[in-house]
């Protein structure tokens, strides 16, 4: 009686392991720089502030934005251009991107999007109550929660961040994207402008919300790539 033959893996065809060993793509990589960038630079401004005490950077943001406040400026920040980055923006305008892109035929954008508003809005909550700092009292208005990261720069880098990325890959103009990009940034700086955040908050906030949109960004990519892998 010949021997029972061991149990064996069905194995995998070629043109999966070609598409599987091609998710190592230079994009990937690039997106892992950006992450461990942003990660580093995320845990360099949290040990500046947590554990060394130090307020230099906030103190010297401050004196810079302080000399460019003007009277109509501030009425522009407070009641226009920093409410883009505010709840008030981003409950209606979450809900509505995403039905645009449904409607669009672009659905897994529109399931980037939820994920990144998602999470981005988890994440950031997580990362205020560790690290519990009070906003400054120096704030030129009254602003509830928790300062360490700013979460008007970090949930626009997931809105706006996202909105680029999508804009690129759907074949817009560049030109879109950098817009977004300084629009975001802008949004972060009133919060310093209206010393409602410190300096660091916002760095912190833009920092963790690169880190987030490039991990998510990264994952859903492998996870397509994947799932197209199988499907063959």
């Amino acid at each position: 009686m010949p021997a029972p033959v061991a149990n064996r893996q069905p194995e995998m065809p070629p043109s999966r392991w070609a598409a599987l060993t091609g998710l190592l793509t230079a994009e990937v990589l690039v997106a892992a720089g950006l992450f461990v960038a942003a990660f580093a630079l995320f845990f360099y401004l949290a040990r500046v502030v947590f554990r060394e005490h130090s307020q230099v950077f906030d103190n010297w943001g401050f004196a810079q934005f302080d000399q460019l406040r003007r009277p109509w400026l501030t009425w522009f920040i407070e009641n226009i251009l920093t409410r883009f980055g505010s709840v008030y923006f981003f409950v209606p305008a979450s809900l509505l991107v995403p039905v645009l892109l449904f409607r669009a035929k672009l659905r897994r954008y529109a399931i980037e999007f939820i994920w990144s508003m998602a999470g981005g809005i988890v994440l950031n909550e997580l990362l205020k109550g560790w690290f519990h700092r009070d906003r400054p009292t120096s704030a030129l208005i009254h602003q509830y929660g928790l300062s360490f990261p700013s979460g008007h720069a970090m949930m626009s880098v997931a809105f706006f961040g996202c909105l680029a990325w999508i804009a690129v890959q759907h074949g817009w103009h560049w030109g879109w994207a950098v817009a977004l990009g300084v629009f975001t940034v802008l949004i972060g700086l009133t919060r310093i402008y209206l010393h409602v955040h410190y300096p660091t908050d916002v760095v912190a906030g833009f920092a963790a919300g690169l880190a987030w949109l490039v991990l998510l960004r990264t994952g859903l990519r492998l996870f397509w790539k994947e799932k197209r892998a199988v499907a063959k």
